[in-house]
């Protein structure tokens, strides 16, 4: 008897570590995606999300380093409320060439520091970035983010996803790149098209429209036409039988 109540005990008490265990969510950290599509070789508007894992202090600081084999000429920011942005760029020890014009420097880090509460607990920030151009020869790129908290903790979110392996606990933000898009900067030239063809058919409507409206207006001034050539004709036809009229009773009168 007591041994089976011992089972019991025993098997309670794994059972609700199990469901502890399940009730803790998992950790959310820095992340990085693209509005739309980032492709290959082409520009994109990408946002760095910054959630708050912390109870008791905020998030002041967000320190993201680009990857150096991958340099990116073009990194413009976006005012955020509350934050500060600095750009801070690097002497390419071998130039790009981009449109035709040789480039010498890239961005190598984009820091934002709050001017005001930061990031508070239980909230998040997007930080977004337009950046250009991709890689051509990569199908993703791995940032470093650092995280620093109002209590000087600072997380570092470093360590690259391995293929086939588990996550890692402080994963670094990856920004996965689709096939190469022939309008370098994809989603707006397609757009435009869109918008073209949408005009041309507002257009052929319109003119089927008017089209219609002349051949309506046409075919009621015939129709006027037509009208007004009976009303003639019969108002000849009853002149004409009035005559007659008039010429036989005058006949008769006279005979009589």
């Amino acid at each position: 008897m007591k041994s089976l109540t011992r089972v019991s005990v025993v098997a309670g008490t794994a059972a609700s570590a199990v469901l502890l265990l399940s009730a803790v969510p998992a950790f959310a950290h820095v992340s990085v995606t693209a509005e739309g599509v980032a492709a290959k070789g082409g520009y994109a508007t990408v946002n760095f999300k910054v959630p708050n894992e912390r109870d008791d202090a905020s998030t002041t600081k967000l320190e993201v380093t680009f990857p150096a084999d991958q340099p990116l000429a073009s990194v413009m920011t976006q005012p955020v409320p509350g934050w500060k942005a600095k750009v801070t760029k690097t002497k390419l020890k071998k130039p790009l060439e981009i449109h035709g014009e040789k480039i010498d420097e890239a961005v190598s880090k984009v820091t934002w520091t709050a001017d005001g509460k930061g990031i508070e607990p239980g909230t998040f920030q997007k930080f977004p970035l337009s950046v250009g151009q991709l890689p051509e020869d990569a199908d993703q790129m791995v940032f470093k983010a650092l995280q620093t908290y109002s209590n000087k903790e600072v997380v570092r979110w470093i360590e690259p996803q391995q293929k086939g392996a588990e996550e890692p606990d402080f994963p670094a933000p990856a920004l996965a790149l689709s096939a190469a898009d022939d309008h370098h900067g994809g989603g707006a030239a397609s757009d435009d098209a869109d918008d073209d063809a949408d005009d041309a058919d507002d257009a052929k409507a319109a003119g089927a429209k008017d089209g219609e409206e002349a051949s309506s207006k046409a075919s009621d001034s015939d129709s006027s036409d037509t009208t007004a050539r009976t009303l003639g004709v019969v108002g000849i036809v009853v002149g004409a039988a009035g005559v007659a009229f008039g010429v036989l009773a005058g006949r008769r009168r006279a005979n009589s």
